[in-house]
This record gives structure tokens, sequence and C-alpha cells, in this order.
């Protein structure tokens, strides 16, 4: 049996829109692959989560799925990580206008449904570095789609001819039946939907008015854009089927792992390496940053391996805002290697200055642990 949607994210069924992001943003964090390195069971509850989610907070898809569990989906829903390309709202498989139609009426069948044929919402996954996503980019993609035929306009019908509405629905799309005491709406059989005839159907698209083609389109990319973004481009899926409107795309955002920097959220985590000499002395470092400037930092005297400094406003920029994070730098302590003579002497002479200290606190260390004297 399938796990409820709203148990895996760990939000009740009255939670808000605000809460049930908030929830799944936590658990995507917690789960996602970058964080959990070749662990197959985090990369499926990751995939879970990320499906459960793509339900829940669109407000159609969530009334459905309070009404009629996971069996609303089957079959018509893509779950995530298909591939650069998934069906989106205009796919086949499951109708929403027959889950309207029972809880609202054929009139709020008829809204959820929209105009006749439009055309499939598309779905494109895009990958960009840490760097772009920190200064915003604009990238071109190349989409495969449907786009309306020009030899007739979309319409589906040949040059000199046009259209002509079904005399069975009589251009409403719909016919009615009666089944003992009710009356049931369904699909027209003859015209499938479309409300419309061809009775010449067009030769370069066969009737469909629209054609398959791939588009190159523009992509821009805000500033502060995190994993998992979404961005919907209006009317750039699939074209509507004679005539009809045509879907959205919506691109969905990887940003790659950096070999220096790790994010969490808008803040910035790195570690830089010093000298034995210069974290028992103290001294300064240069820290490299995403906007090209290094930063300085001063290192006081005995810095411990681990300490971490604070830069403030040297992190990922707050996605539409003026607001930046910080950056996180820890310091990590190296141990010489390859020494000269000369070096290890120095060492050792160091070493034994430090004896008298040393051994009086192993003195104490063994009083406490075995009660010597």
């Amino acid at each position: 049996m399938a796990q409820d949607f709203y148990e895996l994210l760990g939000a009740s069924r009255t939670a808000s829109a605000d809460e049930l992001k908030k929830a799944y943003r936590k658990l995507a964090m917690q789960y996602h692959p970058d964080r959990n390195p070749g662990d197959k069971e985090a990369e499926r509850k990751f995939k879970d989560i990320n499906h459960a989610y793509d339900i829940l907070k669109d407000e159609q898809k969530r009334a459905a799925y309070d009404r009629y569990g996971a069996a609303a989906f089957e079959g018509g829903a893509s779950g995530p990580g298909q591939g650069p390309f998934g069906g989106g709202a205009g796919g086949g498989g499951f109708d929403f206008s027959d889950i309207f139609e029972q809880m609202f009426g054929a009139e709020g069948a008829s809204r959820a449904r929209g105009q006749t044929g439009r055309g499939a919402d598309l779905r494109y996954n895009l990958e960009i570095s840490l760097d772009e996503a920190f200064g915003g980019t604009e990238t071109s993609i190349r989409v495969p789609s449907s786009v309306a035929c020009e030899p007739c306009h979309g319409s589906g019908a040949e040059s000199g001819s046009k259209p002509t509405s079904c005399a069975t629905c009589h251009g409403r799309g719909r016919v009615r039946m009666q089944q003992g005491f009710f009356t049931v709406e369904r699909t027209c059989p003859h015209c499938h939907g479309a409300g419309q005839k061809v009775d010449k159907p067009c030769r370069s698209c066969g009737g469909q008015g629209r054609v398959r083609k791939d588009k190159t389109l523009q992509v821009k990319i805000p500033a502060g854009v995190e994993d998992g973004t979404r961005i919907r481009l209006t009317g750039e899926g699939e074209a509507g089927q004679r005539g009809g409107p045509a879907g959205d795309l919506y691109v969905f955002l990887g940003v790659r792992k950096h070999k220096l920097f790790e994010r969490e959220n808008a803040d910035l985590m790195c570690r830089m390496p010093i000298g034995m000499v210069e974290a028992a002395l103290g001294g300064h470092i240069e820290v490299p940053t995403l906007d090209g400037k290094a930063a300085r930092i001063a290192i006081p005297p005995g810095t411990q391996a681990g300490h971490q400094f604070r830069l403030r406003g040297k992190g990922m920029p707050v996605l539409r805002s003026t607001q930046k994070g910080d950056l996180y730098v820890e310091v990590a302590v190296q141990t010489p290697i390859n020494l000269t003579a000369r070096q290890k002497e120095l060492l050792a002479d160091f070493d034994k200055a430090g004896q008298p200290e040393e051994e009086g606190l192993f003195s104490k260390v063994k009083k406490g642990v075995f009660g010597g004297d």
C-alpha cells in the first residue's frame, strides 16, 4: 500500500500551502543526494517526497488526492526523475475533468478543463553551476515540442475549407447520456472533445493543427535560485489541437556541486588549509569568493583546527531580494611533511621545551584515573 502523501511530508491534511512547503524543504534538504552520496534509500526517499509535494502543492491535484487518494494519479502523473522531459497537465491517462464533474457538477468540470484542445505542459530539466546560480544567467535550451501547423494556421483544415461544428455534440465537445435516474456527461466519441469536425484534413498535419518540431528558447535564470527551483514559461509547451491554446513549459533547475563551496540555503561553507606555525603564531589568509573578490581573514594566535570564521554578506543572494547570506570558513591545520634534518631538530627542541608542563598535566590525569602517586 502506498504511503500517504501527507504522512510522507510529515504534515497534517489541514496544512496550509506554506506549511507544506516548509515541511517539504526540510525533508528535501535532509535526503538530498548531494548530502547522502551513494545512499540508495535516501535517493528513493528524496524522489518520494518530491512526488508527494508535486501533487499536494497544486490545488486541483490536492483536491483530487484528498477525495480519491493516490489512485487518482495511477497511469497519468509522472513521478520525478524521468529524464529531461515529462508530460504535464495535458498528458493522458487520467482526466481531471471527470473528478471535478463529480465534485462540482458539469459547470465546475468545464472550468477545470479550460478551453478545448489545450496543449500539454512540458518539463525540462536544466543543470547550472553554483556560480551561475550566484550571479544569475541567461541560457538557450532546445525543446522537442509541437507547434501550430503553418499551412493551415493551426485549424487542421486544408486550405480553402474550415472546420465545422460537430453534429453529435453541437460544438460542446461533450455528450449527455441517461443512465437510470442519472444524467452522465462524457467526451463526444465523434469529435473526441474538440467540438469540431474537419471534412478535409490538412495534408501537412493530418488534421491535428500541429506538427512536431524542436524549438529554441531563451531562459533567464535569476540570481539566488536553489536546486529544485521551477521556472514557468507560459505558452511555451505543446501547441493546442486545432487552434487550442498552448500549454506551458516548466524548467526545473539543478545546481551542480561546487569543488570548493557547500551551500546551506543562502549561506556558503568552505574549508581552508593553514600551516601549523600560522595557526600557532597568527597571520592572515585570503579566501576566494563567488563574486570573484578575495576576502582577507585575520588568524589569531592559537587558532585550533575546525575553527570557523564568518564573513557576513559573502554568501548566496536571496532570490528576489537584496539580501545575501554569509560565508563560513573552517580552517584545517596542516601537519608538515618531508621535513629537513634541521627542521626535525628544531621541532624536537620545541617538544623538549614543552615537556615539563606536559608531564605535570599527565601526572594530574594519571592520578585522577589510576589513583597513582
